[in-house]
């Protein structure tokens, strides 16, 4: 097992080196084309247990964290011509939220370098260039959401309290936003109305330590 620093660029040079040294062959965590439609098996799923809850009925939208956003554009490419509204979410902590910005920006270009130490640590790489070609330049993605860590560690306290289920600050994000952004609930608000939105929201990621949640939630 060899580590690495948290940033992706720390990530990017130790992967680099053990390449070099030992001939490995690179599995590209999210931009592929193989890795997009493999992770893009997660919105099919959840419209097949969406129907089988509510038959006959139309999801709304769903909303994803975005990291480098394979999972993302998977996602929306699974419910192109669905009717079926997607979004990401990001960590607003030291310009985490990369593919917010460059979402809406007057250019539209995508934000190559990222430097955060958000807890979500698992969203600290800025957006590749085929999940962007998706994002972006197909206009599958309905747009971006970001929280504070304050926002993200109440979710996750949330989750592990009421539901049960060991995730990884990362995989609460998309909740954080539906929770606690303000700019997200008045748009569907001010969209769907009285009766609101069926929103589904993927959890994604478990790797954290007893250590780790003791620190997150000393405070």
């Amino acid at each position: 097992m060899v580590f690495s620093g948290s940033t992706s660029s720390e990530r990017e040079a130790v992967t680099a080196e053990v390449i070099a040294s030992t001939g490995a062959v690179l599995v590209p965590p999210y931009d592929h084309a193989d890795i997009i439609l493999g992770q893009g098996t997660v919105g099919l799923e959840v419209q097949a247990q969406y129907e089988e809850l509510r038959p006959g009925r139309r999801l709304d939208a769903i909303m994803t964290p975005c990291g480098g956003g394979g999972l993302l554009s998977g996602v929306a490419l699974s419910c192109e011509g669905m009717g079926i509204r997607v979004f990401g979410s990001e960590p607003e902590f030291e310009g985490a939220d990369d593919a917010r910005r460059a979402y809406y920006s007057e250019t539209g270009e995508r934000i190559s370098s990222v430097k955060t130490l958000t807890i979500a640590d698992g969203l600290r790489t800025p957006v590749g260039d085929i999940p962007w070609s998706v994002i972006y330049e197909r206009r599958l993605v309905a747009g971006f959401y970001a929280v504070t860590e304050d926002q993200i560690k109440a979710a996750l306290r949330l989750v592990y309290e009421r539901m049960k289920l060991v995730v990884e600050p990362s995989a609460v994000v998309p909740l954080a936003v539906a929770l606690y952004n303000e700019d997200f609930r008045n748009m569907v608000e001010q969209e769907a109305g009285e009766d609101g939105w069926d929103l589904a929201i993927v959890f994604t990621g478990g790797n954290v330590n007893l250590e780790t949640l003791g620190k997150l939630f000393a405070d």
